[in-house]
């Protein structure tokens, strides 16, 4: 009897690391350039996904956008963890941003991320930044609208990635996951053309 005990504390315990070893949200809109499993897999990497072993099977999905409009981004949260999410903009992959810098913080169970500074006036490529912050055991669908610069832009690349707090950290992503979305922004010529970008 004891013999089972340990094996049914042991398998609830390997279940509860595999569920915290998995992917943390799935891009639902705009369509990901890569495929995602029903977590969102694979999303280590920086700085759009995948992982050493798996770089993703291209989709080849582009979003036409409108220049100076709304665009609706929406992800499913799969795997809670407190933090937030940052979006970025940029007309190749190798131009996106660098992933936020932990503040570090020492705990009972070694170090972890503490926060990471969010940027309230962000600057191209970052489109927005402190997007969804959490705190609350929340998953699900989350969405919103963010203004696209009134530019043209053919193969663009958004960036989408959620930063981590209370976090070890990972080899291949630090602490952040990653998705992206390639983009044909048509600028609207009724418009001033964003200069910035």
């Amino acid at each position: 009897m004891k013999k089972n005990t340990l094996q049914a504390a042991l398998l609830l315990t390997l279940g509860l690391v595999a569920l915290d070893a998995q992917a943390h949200f799935f891009l639902v809109s705009p369509a990901s350039w890569i495929e995602q499993d029903e977590q969102g897999d694979p999303q280590k990497m920086g700085p759009c996904g995948g992982t050493m072993a798996d770089g993703g099977i291209r989709t080849g999905a582009v979003t036409d956008v409108q220049g100076g409009s709304m665009l609706r981004l929406a992800i499913n949260e799969t795997v809670f963890h407190p933090g937030h999410y940052r979006v970025a903009l940029a007309r190749r992959i190798n131009l996106l941003p660098e992933d936020p810098a932990a503040v570090m913080k020492e705990t009972d169970k070694g170090p972890r991320s503490d926060h990471a500074e969010i940027d309230k006036n962000p600057q191209p490529p970052v489109l927005v930044d402190g997007l969804w912050q959490n705190q609350e055991r929340r998953t699900g669908p989350i969405e919103t609208e963010i203004k696209i610069p009134n530019i043209d832009c053919e193969g663009c690349v958004l960036q989408v990635i959620q930063f981590m707090e209370g976090h070890p950290g990972v080899r291949e992503g630090g602490f952040s996951y990653h998705h992206c979305a390639v983009v044909n922004i048509t600028a609207d010529k009724s418009a001033p053309l964003d200069a910035n970008w």
